[in-house]
Formats: C-alpha cells, structure tokens, sequence
C-alpha cells in the first residue's frame, strides 16, 4: 500500500465523512479496477493475434504496472494490492471452477471420463513423484512436488474450440480441473507426512486419504446440485421474482464450496461437480429470463476472476521485497528456475505418453485413439503453471506474506519465474503451434457409437421394445455391449435411469412448469 499512500500525497483530498475510510484502500481498488478494464480492451483488439492471447496480455500489463509502480515509488514497492490467498482461494477461485462444471459439454465430458481421471489423478501423482525426487529440498521436497503439478491450461483452452476439436477440448479442459482438485489434495496431505517416517503404510495411507477426498467432494457437490434442484422444482420462485431465482443459485454454488472447505475437503472438486448438476438439473426448473442470467453472470463472473489473477501475478513479479529476501545472484535464480521448469517438462512426458497409449489400448474398439499430434498438444497444455501454483507456494514458504529465510524467498521467486516464463513465452506459443500440428487435418478422430447407433443395434437384432419404443436390453447383450462400447453403453443406461427416476423429482428439460405470462408460455408465444 505504500505507492497507494504516496499518491494520496498528490491528490487532493476526497470528500468523505467516513471516520474509519482508508482513502490509500480505493486509490488501489480504483487503479486496479482501471488496469482490469484496460486488459479486457487490449484483450479485445488482440483477439485474432497469433502470439497474443488474454492471459498473456493480462500478465504482461501487470508487468507494465508494476514497473510503472516501482518507478514512482523509487524502488521502494510494486504493489497495488496485497497478495492474499483468502481472496485467491475463498473469492476468486470458486466462480472460475464453478463456471466450468455450469459451461462443460457434459456428454463429451462424461464420455472422456475415465480418460480425463488418468490423467487428471494417475498423471497428477506421476508427475508429483517426478519433481518430488528430482528436486533438491530434502524437507520440502513433496511440498513442491505438489506445488508445481498444478497446471494451468487456460491459454491452450482459449485457442481450442469445443466443436471443433471435441475430444481433444474435453480431455485438456477436464484433466485441467482435476488436476487442480488433485494437487491441492495432495499439498493438503503431505503437510502432515513425518518424512522421518516414511513406509509403505504411509504411501497407502496417502492414497487412501486423496480417495476418501475426492468421493466425499464429489458426493457433496452433486447433494447440493440435487438439492438446489429439489428446491427450484418444488417452490418454483419464478412466480412471484426472477431475482430470487438467480440469486438462490449463485448463493447454493458458492455454499457447496464453503461447507466443503470447512469439512476440509477439496473445494474445487465440490463446487466443480454442483455446477454440473445445477446446468443439468436446476437451470431448466428456472424461467427463461433467468437461464440467459445465470448462464451470462457466472461466464462474466469467472472471465474477471480469471483476468484478476492473471493480472497480479505479472505485477507481483516486481515485488523487490522478495528478490532482496533471496541474497540470491541472477546465476542461481536461473538455475533453481530452469531446474524446476526441465522437471515439470519431464514429469509431463512421463505420464501424457505412456497413459495415452494404454488407454488407446482399452479404447481400440472404440475408435477413439489419442494419436500423437493430440497427445502432443495434451503435454503442451500441461506445461503452464498459473495461480495456484503461485498460491501453494505462498502458502508453503511465507507467513503472513513475509518470508522467513533466504531459501523461502528463493523457492518464491523461483516459482514467479516459472509461472512468468511458461505462461508468456509458452503460451505467446500455443496458438500457432496447435495451429501447425492441428491445420489441415482432421481435429479429432471418429466419435464412438451414440445412443442411436446403440438403439439400433438391438432392433436390427430383433430385441423387444417396451411401451415407450426403447428396447428392452437382455443381461447377456447389456454385458456384452458394455465391453464394446463401454462408455456410450453406460450413458444409454444413465439416461434410462435420469428420465424414469431422477428427472420426475429433480426436474430437468421436459419437466419445467410454465408460468403465466413467461417467455415459455405457449400462449403468449401464440398472441
């Protein structure tokens, strides 16, 4: 807040009656304010650049900032605002994950499923294991195994597009959120390792715990889904304030993230799985006015808590307290720096690779193979750190923002370094590299066998057909469909199930009362 209090020095005073009004606190919020407006208009003008995207202009005019800032404060401070990792993980996380569970294509993304939990947990752990035992801080060295397995696909997401390259979107966009859900699970769990003590029982004991945490997350995040649903079906608030609609939902998403941190459990996975009940389930309980609402106030929401983070994270950059703290030369910040970086590129390859072709090899009936240019760009998307990465950190190596040793401040501006570099030089990248391997060929390889195709094998083979025309499946032809077509077979099932159980309850498509002088109400859309 220094730079803040020095310009309050040249301004003229405000105004205020307010006692207990700090004046340096809106200075900051209005610059801040002021530099998100101006990334969303570069970012506009930007738009169909090849070396530039949002996340890269974000973090570049934080750069400006903050330089800017060091400046007029003559070396003394860069900063604006003040890091904090309550805003990070309490306010600005939520709506970004949560937005992703509301937005997701949810039957590719289901279709993928056992293809993004590879990658997402199994790959996770191999890279965590990878940077654990190949860094060289024996007392933290699981701790930043954890730390830097977080990846950030935002700006290899931004350049693909769902229609276009469905599968190779679902399984980069997927693996993204688990991702994150996994590492900080894991940075949770291994605080409490006795390294002094480390056995099989440990690492069993480990895995146990990250198991017991994603299933209680992901139960509580579809509980509260349901229950959000329930709710909307049941009262149907529509008759008498479209606000309350909006406002029950925005409130519910976020109370599935905080009970689940209170339960210490992983937030992300909670709040990540009730976005996707809620777009399946309570957004069609809701009047029109209110799902064009909805849909455009968590997309909005989550767009400026994306472009925040990234714009303080190039401001934090020059915060000169920290490279003071490190006593370290220019020499050794390099080589700590790329020393990380060359392992999360390592710990990348050893599990895109190998796991993507065990699984080509489950899925060859399919017909669904990851080939190599999609694995390539799978590893490529993998290689930005981003936020939480610069999150775990702090929470690892500083106390109440200040670190205590020159090693914690080094392992900070190492982390920076990592984040700057990958997601600038990496991400200027990303676009025309996907546009190199991907032009001019085919995006995605033949989708697997839909739901029609599944329906129609068993009238060709003359099954019989309940009242509703959907045929009854016999036990023998439901196994064996289900290893050939394992992943369409088990969301015909799912579907059966949702429309004859679920849906009567919990509402949906199809089953959402019309409210007198609605938008969906036939009569007004005949007068």
């Amino acid at each position: 807040m220094e730079f803040s209090n020095q310009l309050l020095t040249l301004l003229p005073k405000p105004n205020l009656h307010l006692p207990s009004f700090n004046i340096s606190t809106v200075i900051a919020i209005t610059l801040f304010f002021a530099l998100l407006c101006a990334c969303i208009v570069i970012g506009h003008l930007v738009e169909e650049h090849r070396w530039i995207n949002e996340s890269t202009t974000s973090i570049l005019l934080g750069l400006c900032s903050g330089l800017v800032v060091l400046l007029v404060s003559r070396g003394g401070n860069s900063h604006i605002l003040v890091f904090s990792e309550d805003l990070f993980f309490i306010y600005l996380l939520p709506p970004i994950i949560f937005n992703a569970g509301f937005q997701v294509k949810k039957k590719r993304f289901f279709r993928n499923f056992s293809i993004i939990l590879l990658f997402g947990v199994v790959g996770t752990l191999i890279s965590f294991c990878v940077i654990s035992i190949g860094n060289f801080c024996p007392y933290t060295c699981a701790a930043i195994g954890a730390i830097f397995s977080a990846t950030d696909s935002v700006c290899t997401l931004q350049v693909l597009n769902q229609d276009q390259t469905p599968l190779l979107y679902s399984l980069v966009f997927g693996e993204g959120v688990v991702n994150d859900a996994t590492s900080i699970v894991l940075f949770n769990a291994v605080q409490t390792l006795d390294f002094n003590n480390i056995s099989v029982a440990v690492a069993f004991n480990l895995l146990g715990t990250f198991l017991y945490l994603f299933c209680t997350s992901t139960i509580l995040g579809v509980a509260v889904g349901l229950i959000s649903a329930y709710v909307m079906k049941t009262l149907y608030f529509g008759r008498h304030s479209t606000d309350r609609e909006v406002a029950l939902m925005m409130l519910m998403a976020y109370l599935s993230y905080m009970v689940s941190e209170l339960l210490s459990l992983s937030g992300i996975l909670t709040v990540f799985f009730c976005g996707i009940v809620m777009s399946h389930y309570t957004w069609h309980n809701v009047t029109e006015s209110s799902r064009i609402t909805t849909k455009h106030a968590f997309a909005t929401i989550s767009f400026i808590a994306e472009t925040f983070i990234f714009l303080y994270v190039g401001m934090d950059a020059l915060d000169i307290d920290k490279w003071k703290a490190s006593h370290a030369s220019f020499q050794t910040s390099v080589a700590v720096s790329s020393t990380l970086f060359s392992l999360v590129l390592v710990g990348r390859a050893a599990f895109v690779f190998p796991l993507a072709t065990i699984a080509n090899w489950v899925r060859s009936r399919t017909r669904t193979n990851i080939v190599l240019r999609q694995q390539l760009i799978i590893w490529w998307a993998g290689l930005m750190r981003g936020a939480v990465t610069i999150a775990l950190s702090y929470n690892q190596f500083t106390v109440s923002g200040s670190t205590l040793s020159q090693d914690r401040a080094l392992m900070i501006t190492s982390t920076i370094i990592v984040v700057l570099f990958s997601t600038v030089v990496f991400g200027s990248i990303t676009k025309p590299l996907i546009e190199c391997v991907l032009f001019g060929r085919k995006s995605d390889t033949p989708q697997p066998a839909s739901l029609e195709d599944i329906r129609l094998l068993f009238l060709d083979n003359g099954g019989p057909l309940d009242e509703m025309g959907q045929p009854i499946l016999p036990r023998g032809s439901s196994i064996g469909l289900l290893m050939q077509y394992p992943a369409s077979t088990v969301h015909y099932f799912w579907r059966k199930f949702d429309d004859k159980y679920m849906r009567p309850v919990f509402g949906g498509r199809g089953f959402v009362p019309v409210v007198p002088g609605s938008p969906t109400d036939p009569e007004e859309g005949r007068t």
